[in-house]
């Protein structure tokens, strides 16, 4: 049976949002699943050196016409939020809360924050748009909260980002098939290829 398909990727991250909204459909036609891995590029960048693409000279920019640009193009909502960058590490722990007692619930938790960011401007860095976000999804709003205030989760992700780093990851989206890593939103065309023909 075919390896699912890793996405890696930041809540913050506009390129992670409009991948999201694409993924799961295209694995899906070439029979694949995708295994959603939400980490923090501030941590990444600890070790890269990089900063948020908003944060550059001459790129920041760039940046921001080509986030809505791209969307455009890929026919998806979006908005740019008024407070960018931000921290998604509430976000990204809540995730893999739900993701161990529920992937499907994870998974559309995770679309309803991305979507919430992109499209409406809410404020996913703080926690109680986080914990409201996940009762709207119908999630129990008082076990998450317990389980954010808990040290497991922190560690949990923690751990994820570590793992995420061994591997090569180095910003968001990235996105690995059969161990072929392909970074950025507009790899999804080759990705498509790879999936369709096996390898190029």
């Amino acid at each position: 049976m075919s390896q699912p398909i890793d996405f890696y990727f930041d809540f913050s991250s506009p390129y992670g949002y409009l991948a999201s909204e694409k993924i799961d459909g295209l694995a899906a036609r070439f029979g694949r699943k995708v295994r959603w891995r939400p980490i923090l590029l501030g941590v990444v960048f600890r070790q890269t050196g990089g900063a948020p693409l908003t944060r550059i000279p001459l790129k920041g920019e760039y940046s921001l016409h080509d986030f809505a640009r791209s969307a455009r193009f890929l026919g998806i909502p979006y908005a740019h939020p008024e407070n960018f960058p931000l921290s998604t590490q509430q976000a990204a722990r809540a995730y893999y809360w739900l993701h161990d007692q529920d992937c499907e619930a994870a998974r559309a938790f995770a679309h309803a924050v991305f979507r919430s960011l992109y499209t409406e401007g809410r404020d996913v860095s703080e926690i109680d748009v986080v914990l409201a976000i996940a009762a709207e999804q119908k999630v129990d709003r008082t076990a998450l909260a317990a389980a954010l205030a808990g040290q497991a989760l922190k560690d949990r992700l923690k751990a994820e980002c570590e793992a995420a780093i061994a591997r090569g990851v180095f910003g968001s989206p990235y996105i690995v098939v059969d161990g072929e890593p392909f970074f950025g939103a507009d790899r999804l065309p080759q990705i498509e290829r790879w999936l369709a023909s096996g390898g190029f």
